[in-house]
């Protein structure tokens, strides 16, 4: 309850990018993670990476010598993280220590009440399907920003920005103001120095 509200909500909260796989709601926290808090959850497991960037080079690395097995798909040849991180996961494949497939795809997860394999599409000289028994699958894929319930409140959003007028920062909805990386309008310049002065001129509008 308040006659005035700010909405300082940068480009929104950040969500794991998830793998276009039908199925995988059912299995989020039943062998699908998207991120890793404890380490030690995988001691001894069977563990399925898919992506190409420093998180899942790195985690590939590091669960090498927690779980039983671990296994990196990534859909290109080539990686985009760390070319030291790349050169590691590439000598884990040699000893044996990590398996290694590309170009593919985790295409469907496999289970009944939680994951037991997944299903693998390799482009190679021709397509080919295949299952990986496994107890966890972690896709990492990166983050992007959700407006959230924000995106409900009847403001009239321009591609995830709020628009603005200049003078207060107010925006189409009387008495609710936004500043910072989430607010737009002409010659914006993404600082903080920027949401600093918005901030003042927001507090102004609220107060009057």
């Amino acid at each position: 309850q308040a006659p005035g509200v700010a909405i300082a909500g940068g480009l929104g909260s950040f969500e794991p990018r998830k793998p276009l796989i039908d199925n995988i709601t059912f299995f989020e926290d039943k062998g699908v993670e998207y991120f890793i808090k404890d380490p030690e959850v995988y001691r001894n497991k069977r563990v399925v990476i898919s992506g190409g960037g420093d998180s899942a080079l790195d985690w590939s690395i590091f669960l090498s010598k927690v779980g039983s097995e671990v296994t990196l798909i990534h859909r290109r040849n080539e990686f985009r993280g760390a070319l030291d991180s790349v050169e590691k996961v590439q000598e884990l494949k040699n000893k044996g220590k990590i398996k290694l497939i590309t170009p593919a795809e985790v295409i469907n997860v496999v289970g009944h009440d939680k994951v037991e394999a997944v299903v693998v599409s390799q482009a190679e000289h021709i397509q080919k399907e295949f299952e990986i028994e496994c107890d966890h699958f972690i896709p990492l894929f990166g983050l992007s920003p959700k407006l959230g319930p924000i995106a409900n409140w009847g403001l009239n959003l321009n591609k995830k920005h709020i628009p603005v007028n200049t003078e207060n920062f107010e925006t189409n909805q009387k008495g609710i103001f936004a500043i910072g990386d989430i607010c737009m309008y002409p010659g914006k310049l993404k600082l903080i120095l920027s949401g600093f002065h918005e901030g003042a001129l927001a507090a102004r509008g609220c107060f009057k």
